[in-house]
């Protein structure tokens, strides 16, 4: 998500009528020269929890003034049901700033890294010994169905993901598919300590950050779980 100022729709940090400098000192960073909004991203943090929302991180993203936040772990349809209340609190929270979220997924052209909506998805099977077998059956089941899961990533069937991913900016392209150990370039990645583990859990990196969480949820169980 992208914090932005009422008034202008910029950018919280950036310039009206220019850009801040590159990428590369905003991710996870400290300073308020490097970091924008988090007053809003904390208080956000602290009402999911008083809601129940099972909110689990946040962080400062790549491009300024974008944010993420992790929600989950959750079972089946609960994840839809967290994240779409977790987005609509983070709405109200902005409010009480005097500030817009936006949850396009690629809410600047150019040299900006886009925003996504990273799936982690594991089985128990996946969790137990030997799980990593479990991992890449399901991966390879994926593969064949590229097409169909773009389809479901965003609410306009890939047009707005179109946009983000290029197989630039930390993305994979929208054309291919393709999977890696520590991978943030590719479609899926397994994290490294999964790999080190032989067992856990893998990361779809494909689903933009105006996903419906329903659909996404749906299409992943339907295709690892051969339901189609």
């Amino acid at each position: 998500a992208v914090v932005s100022t009422q008034s202008t729709g910029t950018p919280l940090g950036w310039p009206v009528n220019g850009f801040p400098g590159p990428q590369g000192p905003y991710y996870c960073a400290v300073g308020a020269q490097n970091v924008f909004g988090r007053k809003v991203v904390e208080a956000h943090y602290r009402a999911c929890m008083f809601a129940g929302v099972r909110i689990a991180g946040s962080n400062a993203e790549v491009m300024p003034s974008q944010w993420e936040y992790q929600v989950g772990p959750c079972e089946g349809i609960d994840m839809g049901d967290h994240l779409w209340v977790s987005r609509w609190i983070l709405c109200r929270v902005a409010e009480e700033f005097n500030v817009v979220v936006s949850f396009d997924p690629k809410p600047k052209a150019g040299e900006w890294n886009g925003a996504g909506c990273h799936t982690n998805i594991s089985t128990l099977k996946m969790r137990q010994d030997g799980g990593m077998a479990h991992i890449i059956t399901a991966i390879e089941k994926m593969s064949h169905k590229q097409r169909e899961h773009i389809e479901e990533y965003d609410p306009k069937k890939g047009e707005d993901n179109t946009r983000r991913l290029t197989g630039r900016h930390e993305t994979a392209s929208i054309e291919q598919f393709s999977y890696g150990v520590a991978h943030r370039g590719a479609s899926i990645r397994i994290p490294r300590q999964c790999d080190n583990d032989g067992k856990g859990y893998f990361e779809d990196r494909r689903p933009a950050s105006n996903c419906d969480p329903y659909s996404v949820t749906s299409r992943i169980v339907r295709t690892i779980c051969d339901l189609d």
